[in-house]
């Protein structure tokens, strides 16, 4: 089956699975079953199944998955079988952060290089990653053949760098700015919103009650104050 016809929401399933087998094989866990796997991710027995089940057979009726083999099919489906050469663009806290991150922890991209227009900044390492000055940006990704950039720039500049990295070659784009872009087709952006991630949240740690009970106290107050008007 042809990647155009695989939904995006099946693809972003694809890496939990391989970080749950990554913690399975790191407890020398052998087999797991679509149920198992099931338990460890949130999604059902059966749409694991159907997930997989697009791009083979990988497991045995009645056994399961043996988890070392699941691994590597899914590292080369998802392309992580080679380590991915990426960049960051915005070496403000956030840029920093993830910088730092995937250096130490991310074993299937190597970050050749962060940007920032900022001249405090540009010059600085992060985990020995320069920090270069944005103009060298598309020379690296012409060099280096970068696909990926993460952007963690302010909004106003987002659809700037964009158009720039895209212009040199970049494919893919993580981006953290909180606007929504535009690239041309074949360009594929996927916004993370930390803002609106944390505001969402909030909703579930007030209770159903309470917030029914404020909103009913704003309705009154707001019906008080028309009459008042009226008066």
């Amino acid at each position: 089956m042809s990647s155009r016809n695989i939904s995006k929401t099946v693809i972003k399933r694809l890496p939990v699975y391989l970080r749950i087998l990554d913690n399975l094989i790191r407890r020398d866990v052998e087999i797991v079953s679509s149920r198992e796997l099931s338990l460890e991710s949130g999604f059902s027995a059966e749409q694991i199944r159907k997930d997989l089940t697009y791009f083979g057979a990988f497991g045995t009726r009645g056994t399961g998955y043996n988890t070392v083999f699941l691994r590597e099919k899914l590292l080369k489906i998802i392309g992580l079988d080679q380590k991915t050469k990426i960049i960051v663009i915005g070496a403000g806290h956030l840029g920093t952060a993830l910088t730092r991150y995937n250096a130490l922890k991310n074993p299937y991209v190597e970050i050749v290089a962060a940007f920032d227009r900022d001249l405090q900044v540009i010059g600085q390492k992060i985990c020995g990653i320069e920090v270069l000055p944005f103009d060298q940006a598309p020379e690296i990704i012409r060099k280096h053949n970068i696909k990926v950039a993460l952007i963690t720039v302010p909004a106003d500049s987002a659809q700037e760098v964009v158009d720039k990295v895209v212009e040199n070659g970049v494919t893919a784009i993580l981006n953290f700015a909180p606007a929504k872009l535009h690239a041309p087709e074949g360009v594929h952006i996927h916004n993370s919103d930390l803002t609106i991630e944390l505001q969402s949240l909030i909703y579930y740690s007030t209770a159903e009650e309470e917030r029914l009970s404020r909103l009913k106290q704003g309705a009154e107050e707001e019906k008080s104050q028309k009459m008042l008007k009226l008066e």
